[in-house]
């Protein structure tokens, strides 16, 4: 195993999974901490966590329990995953996280750049740009867990790491790979470890990337790992695809826990395909007047009336009711009682009914996961940018989708992907 990764959640993962896929390597991604050796060759181990926002302790334990298990695969190099909307709060976890990793690996300088261009996510002058919105103007400021109200991640690491936090600017990545490093070593000179480097294109993460092949850590989002392989000399002999992907016939359910504004817009696109959509009532989830029994039935007649279709459950809502509901029930609660919620609703819909699924949100995809008890998911190909198809057993394909990813019609598409189509 020549890259180690460490997600702090299960659908930003799989997109990693996705970014590493494309460009040649072999990736398994893992449902939590393996028990065992990886099995066959693998080039990228992808160990997806469930961290991205509880207690900061928790999260650094977890991450390096993870960290230990990937140095015994051999891993040369690691790479700490994160939101490319930087998702977290001024009390973590991604500078703590990435502080702890740094310790253990003796790790000197670090770099952090969520940049994604392909989906919409830059870096200039230290600011997160969500396609040509600033962060903190985007509906991410909105987000019910880890609202995201400053854009120059410069202070928003800061109070994370409580040290000074350096910068690459775009025009020393527009010089190339050399006046990274150098840049790099001035920052570190100067007592800034800890670094934001800009970029607006894919052209520009290969220029990181290549800059980055002899740190021993690396943190990010997805859309730096295209920059990556290429520094695996061990690599050069061969690539490989996700072009033997067979799908799964069978009745096909999509779940969906996510606020997100482009879920929204895919829900409604959905609807208006004339796809069955169900939207569940917050407060009787929360309180156990509407349960599993309720959504699987309403499920299971739908799909008797019309086996092709793609019946999704849904909970996604405007900000202001989702401020509503936290505030009569209190946060933590509403967002247990989901992921509870959810989770046990895909095993029964595994179970009972379909070999497809399609989840949408990152904590409801992790939720999912967990439950369903997959230790592995073999990367297949790309939905949509960021989202790739997965298998997670031989009876069983699904989707994770984060919820700023995919285009309006993701879930009919993600239907077709998964089955092969």
């Amino acid at each position: 195993m020549y890259l180690g990764c460490i997600g702090d959640d299960f659908t930003g993962s799989s997109d990693l999974g996705n970014m590493l896929t494309k460009a040649g390597m072999h990736v398994v991604q893992y449902s939590g901490i393996p028990d065992m050796p990886a099995a066959g060759d693998v080039d990228a181990g992808i160990v997806a966590l469930k961290s991205r926002s509880i207690p900061v302790d928790e999260a650094i334990a977890q991450s390096l329990a993870a960290l230990d298990w990937l140095q015994a695969q051999g891993c040369e190099q690691f790479f700490f995953k994160y939101c490319s909307t930087f998702d977290s709060t001024p009390e973590g976890n991604i500078g703590q996280v990435a502080m702890a990793l740094a310790e253990r690996l003796s790790a000197k300088q670090v770099i952090f750049c969520p940049a994604f261009p392909t989906t919409g996510r830059s870096i200039y002058q230290g600011h997160l740009f969500v396609g040509q919105e600033l962060l903190s103007d985007s509906p991410l400021k909105d987000h019910p867990l880890n609202p995201m109200t400053e854009s120059d991640l410069r202070k928003w690491l800061a109070l994370q790491t409580g040290t000074k936090i350096g910068h690459v600017a775009y025009e020393d990545v527009r010089q190339g790979d050399s006046q990274v490093r150098q840049k790099m070593a001035d920052e570190a000179a100067a007592g800034r470890n800890y670094m934001i480097v800009d970029a607006i294109n894919d052209e520009d993460l290969m220029v990181v990337g290549k800059a980055l092949k002899s740190q021993k850590l690396v943190t990010g989002g997805s859309g730096i790992a295209i920059g990556l392989p290429q520094n695996f000399d061990g690599l050069a002999g061969g690539k490989h695809s996700a072009q033997n992907w067979t799908g799964e016939a069978g009745k096909c359910v999509a779940i969906c826990g996510s606020c997100a504004a482009a879920t929204r817009a895919q829900i409604a696109a959905h609807k208006a395909a004339g796809q069955p959509v169900l939207a569940l009532d917050s407060a009787a989830v929360i309180t156990g007047e509407f349960g599993i029994s309720d959504a699987l039935a309403w499920a299971e007649e739908t799909l008797a009336a019309s086996p092709d279709a793609v019946p999704l459950i849904y909970s996604s809502a405007e900000p202001e009711e989702v401020r509503k509901i936290q505030q009569e029930f209190g946060r933590e609660l509403a967002a247990e009682a989901f992921e509870s919620f959810f989770g046990a609703l895909a095993v029964a819909v595994v179970n009972d009914m379909a070999s497809r699924l399609i989840v949408a949100g990152g904590e409801t995809s992790g939720a999912v996961v967990e439950a369903l008890g997959l230790p592995a998911l073999i990367i297949g190909p790309e939905i949509d940018p960021g989202v790739p198809a997965l298998r997670g057993g031989p009876a069983l394909t699904l989707a994770l989708k984060s919820g700023n990813f995919g285009a309006e019609d993701f879930f009919l598409k993600a239907a077709d992907c998964l089955a092969g189509k």
